[in-house]
């Protein structure tokens, strides 16, 4: 089968890594792709928003299937244009109106409450009702949770301790700290308690499979501290994740989720991420995402023990449910190293070298790039994820700091407890 992914950081390199692998894969293509993903197809110069742009690429290479790896395409409408000017191409990702699932917050939170799935206590404001908006803030108990409605990059929300920041903060959201994207802001009663991702892949006509699940680290301090960044690391399986937890689950939010699209007439074909706290051993719903998480990509694809392509095929398609996906029982661990002064201003362009292929370690490119003469160089704030299988997760992250500790660039930076709340 001739693929094309589009995406360019660590996730699609996972995912560019696993359908490689698999021996239906007769030609992929990444779009754009980075300095890693050259390794698994061929890197095309191409923006996932430049739909006219894709389909030019994808008809000339006769690729039969199109896996959308990022969100913002699929906010976009990239399965609508395709659906529209290409029906015969399959598209892994929802269109517009399955998407708006991560692409608005006060969406996803109105569509948990039509059907029953547990989440957070919530209200969503815009500008014209900042007052009703700070009276609802004096009846939480503090942190306060602040989420811009639209896609933020991954930074839209706020947590803040104290009543008077929170209002700062909301009129400063609201007055556009995150662009348009923050017209309108919902603000959650907060949850207490250990998060996880779940990941399903769904097919449109109520099959479903849910993959490994995992665990990510997004503050960049060690301990859980300071800023929120794209992730700093991820683990799988996760401990508190056992068959109990995991049935809750499966019936109070996978089922209620995939029958609810199908209900408004929604044909979701593709991931959905569900990223779930643990409170008091109840699972619940913190959001939605329409694709795979990075970094638990990186340690959920290589935990998939089944043929992606046959997975992704029928998503697509909207067979799923006669296609077994299965998991290695090893343990995963994803550290991540990232640039100095990341999540903020960060310089680019910087040699990486050192051990580049460590023995039993994945290394899946984010933010890097290769010139033309084959120099490897930086090109983001999150820059190379090491995954390591393990008999067990202390010998999985062993194993990837030893290849965090060989990668080389000015400025590197990691945390050194990936893994260390669960272990402890």
């Amino acid at each position: 089968m001739k693929i094309l992914l589009l995406g360019s950081g660590g996730r699609e390199c996972a995912i560019a890594r696993k359908i490689r692998k698999s021996p239906r894969c007769e030609e992929l293509y990444i779009a754009p792709g980075n300095g890693g993903t050259c390794s698994y197809g061929s890197n095309v110069p191409l923006s996932p928003l430049d739909f006219p742009a894709v389909l030019d690429f994808v008809l000339a290479k006769d690729i039969e299937m199109v896996v959308v790896g990022n969100e913002d395409p699929l906010v976009a409408g990239i399965r609508d244009f395709f659906a529209e000017n290409a029906p015969k191409v399959l598209v892994v990702g929802p269109g517009k109106d399955g998407a708006a699932l991560e692409g608005s917050k006060d969406f996803a939170k109105r569509f948990m409450a039509r059907h029953n799935i547990p989440t957070a206590r919530y209200q969503s404001f815009t500008k014209d009702d900042i007052d009703k908006a700070y009276t609802f803030l004096e009846t939480l108990t503090p942190p306060y949770v602040l989420k811009a409605d639209g896609l933020a990059a991954g930074k839209g929300v706020l947590i803040i301790d104290n009543l008077d920041e929170a209002k700062k903060s909301l009129r400063e959201m609201l007055d556009g700290m995150f662009g348009a994207s923050s017209a309108t802001v919902v603000i959650e009663e907060f949850l207490s308690g250990i998060e996880c991702s779940v990941f399903v892949l769904t097919d449109g006509n109520g099959g479903y499979r849910i993959l490994p699940e995992a665990k990510d680290y997004k503050r960049i301090g060690e301990g859980d501290t300071g800023l929120n960044t794209g992730g700093m690391g991820a683990i799988s399986p996760v401990p508190f994740a056992t068959p109990e937890f995991m049935a809750k689950v499966e019936e109070r939010i996978i089922k209620p989720t995939i029958e609810g699209l199908k209900a408004e007439g929604i044909d979701y074909r593709g991931f959905i991420f569900l990223g779930l706290i643990n409170v008091k051993g109840e699972p619940m719903v913190i959001e939605y995402n329409v694709r795979m998480g990075d970094p638990e990509t990186e340690v959920v694809m290589p935990r998939l023990a089944s043929d992606l392509i046959d997975l992704l095929e029928g998503a697509a398609r909207g067979d799923l449910a006669e296609i077994p996906a299965e998991a290695d029982p090893r343990a995963a661990a994803t550290v991540m190293v990232v640039s100095g002064g990341y999540p903020g201003s960060y310089p680019k362009g910087l040699p990486i070298t050192g051990n580049l292929y460590p023995q039993g370690t994945i290394l899946y490119h984010a933010g890097t790039k290769l010139t033309p003469n084959g120099t490897l160089l930086t090109s983001g704030g999150r820059v190379i994820a090491a995954t390591s299988f393990g008999k067990d997760l202390p010998e999985a992250l062993a194993r990837s700091y030893r290849a965090v500790e060989g990668i080389e660039y000015d400025g590197k930076y990691y945390r050194r407890d990936i893994g260390q709340d669960v272990l402890s």
